[in-house]
């Protein structure tokens, strides 16, 4: 894959995570370094395994194409998916802006002002606190800084496995009693 440093033998992890109970309910790993053609797949792999529609995507900077503002579109969800990388600080001191966009605002202007909206910085701090924590997790705590498998196949199925078991830990946690009748 190549990195800012040329070609590095790397994958690629996505996840998408339910903000509510940072559950993951999709997960993909490639050796693209580009995260924006992974959205679509993502969600539909979601929608599959949850049977529901998503409200709001909410996508860190990578994610952002116009081809996945018109693929969330069409699921009926609200897009929140900034053009441009800035830090966390940064979004948190920004002056909230009020009404519509301009008539001439680009994709990119009409997003930057949608998430400059009390409602879109409210709602895009949620992402901070439902996907980074996932990936600190699996990280920092289980310590999954490298995969033991070669080739793009094995390495998902050992990400998926292990977001499995992310996912297990959260519900023992929240007292979902598995097994259990009625």
């Amino acid at each position: 894959m190549k990195g800012s440093d040329g070609f590095v033998q790397a994958f690629n992890a996505q996840a998408v995570v339910d903000t509510s109970s940072q559950i993951v309910v999709s997960a993909d790993l490639s050796n693209q370094a580009a995260d924006s053609p992974h959205l679509p797949s993502l969600l539909e792999q979601a929608v599959e395994n949850t049977s529901m529609q998503p409200g709001q995507v909410l996508a860190d900077a990578g994610y952002f194409s116009q081809s996945n503002l018109d693929a969330v579109a069409n699921y009926g969800a609200d897009a929140l998916i900034p053009p441009d990388k800035m830090p966390h600080r940064i979004w948190r001191e920004q002056q909230f802006v009020t009404g519509p966009p301009s008539e001439d605002a680009t994709p990119e202007d009409a997003m930057r002002h949608k998430l400059r909206t009390r409602e879109g910085l409210e709602a895009y701090k949620q992402r901070q606190m439902s996907a980074e924590p996932v990936f600190g997790q699996v990280k920092g705590n289980r310590g999954l800084q490298q995969f033991l498998h070669r080739g793009v196949e094995k390495a998902r199925h050992m990400w998926r496995f292990d977001l499995a078991a992310h996912n297990i830990l959260k519900m023992f946690r929240k007292g979902v009693r598995f097994g259990v009748a009625g």
